[in-house]
């Protein structure tokens, strides 16, 4: 049987120091990557190829442990099982991860991992809003990936020029590429991040493209793709789960299910470099603990009022800011009864 270089899917030296302390645990342990997740089955790749795998329970379903479960893009752990499905054992540090809000239980949601770049990928039809992309840019600067813009269906857009100045003016430093994956215009441009073993993950709302803009990457279709309504410019969701996808030359995609709303996960690094001109205008302020409101001599107040600095922004930053801290807050608590729980556990075992 030919082995696979798992190498080929973004295995480096950070990761390979990282295996070498369970050659002393248990030998048999050999490192994977996760390529997508249905519930709680995963799919990895490893040196002995593509299988299904499942989480080791004694260990992920143990209230004496607080193991992270993986999420797509991961790198872990497993014991090759001939027969049947791989077991994993453990979840190696991430080199980044990009978090949201869990709505539904308000908590982080992990839902991708260990990427190089973070595609923002945003339509250039009457999806395109500011403050989203905002959201966007803080996330993807607190998870550790390098976030590029991409604007599709650059050849529906006739103001393009206006745009990228617009985005030029809030997304600071940051590379802006307007494609068309129906003329290929634009697409040459993204040859610079398409480099083997490099990872990219595509966050964006439904219907901006993602999956067409995949196709043109790879240069064939691998990804099913669906219309959407002219009316309003919105699409459903072609993605239904995380996957991670390999093109060209073990260049490596994580694509997501559109995401309209994206509540945020402990972003405040993030925010700071997403909004890094308002930053530095704060360090002008009279008062060091100056909340921009009613003091004298406060630099952010003069920027709005004489045009330099948009009250929209400025509102923007305001809330993300407060949805940072509310996230913040809930990690906290959370961390403070899992501890609690864990004592109380170790406490009652050692009475044992």
């Amino acid at each position: 049987m030919n082995r696979i270089d798992i190498k080929n899917y973004g295995y480096t030296e950070f990761y390979e120091k990282q295996v070498k302390k369970f050659e002393e645990i248990d030998k048999e342990l050999i490192p994977a990557r996760v390529l997508a997740v249905h519930k709680e089955q995963y799919k990895i790749i490893s040196e002995f190829g593509e299988k299904d795998a499942r989480l080791k329970g004694s260990i992920f379903y143990n209230d004496r442990f607080t193991k992270e479960f993986p999420t797509v893009g991961d790198f872990i752990m497993v014991k090759n099982n001939p027969i049947g499905e791989d077991v994993v054992f453990d979840v190696l540090e991430r080199k980044s991860k990009f978090s949201r809000m869990d709505s539904w239980n308000r908590k982080e949601q992990l839902v991708a991992a260990n990427f190089d770049y973070v595609f923002i990928t945003v339509s250039l039809n009457y999806d395109f809003n500011i403050k989203r992309i905002e959201r966007y840019l803080a996330s993807a600067w607190q998870s550790g990936g390098t976030p590029v813009i991409i604007l599709t269906k650059r050849d529906l857009c006739e103001n393009l020029d206006d745009i990228v100045s617009k985005l030029e003016e809030i997304a600071l430093g940051v590379d802006i590429v307007a494609v068309s994956s129906y003329t290929g215009e634009g697409i040459n441009e993204l040859e610079r991040f398409i480099k083997p073993g490099k990872t990219v993950v595509f966050l964006g709302s439904s219907g901006v493209g993602k999956s067409s803009l995949t196709n043109a990457i790879a240069g064939e279709e691998i990804m099913k793709v669906n219309e959407i309504r002219e009316d309003d410019s919105k699409g459903r969701h072609t993605t239904t789960h995380r996957q991670l996808i390999t093109i060209k030359d073990h260049f490596m995609i994580i694509d997501t299910p559109g995401m309209r709303e994206m509540e945020l996960w402990c972003v405040e690094e993030g925010i700071d470099e997403t909004f890094s001109d308002i930053e530095t205008l704060a360090r002008q302020c009279k008062f060091s603990d100056c909340k921009h409101h009613k003091e004298p001599n406060c630099a952010v107040k003069e920027a709005i009022e004489n045009g330099s600095l948009s009250e929209d922004r400025y509102k923007n930053y305001i809330k993300l800011q407060k949805e940072a801290a509310y996230a913040k807050n809930k990690e906290n608590r959370k961390a403070i009864l899992e501890n609690a729980a864990i004592r109380k556990k170790s406490i009652k075992f050692q009475k044992k």
